[in-house]
């Protein structure tokens, strides 16, 4: 069963920690997001394998709700 994290805030990317085919743990940081000059981390919430990424280091624009991780 996978699992998609998404982002919480509107906001802008500012970097990605995590490739596809990555083991990760449970509360690992996936990717960091610039929020009005703050950094907000967005963690897994479980462990698993990446299976998709769809989001960049400094990608701008990101709305709330977007899926930016799946882990298997």
């Amino acid at each position: 069963m996978s699992t998609q994290v998404l982002t919480s805030v509107p906001g802008n990317i500012w970097k990605v920690l995590v490739s596809v085919g990555d083991t990760v743990n449970e509360g690992d940081v996936l990717f960091i997001m610039e929020v009005m000059k703050s950094e907000v981390n967005h963690s897994a919430p479980i462990s698993g394998t990446i299976t998709e990424v769809h989001i960049h280091n400094d990608q701008e624009g990101v709305n709330p709700g977007t899926v930016a991780i799946v882990i298997e």
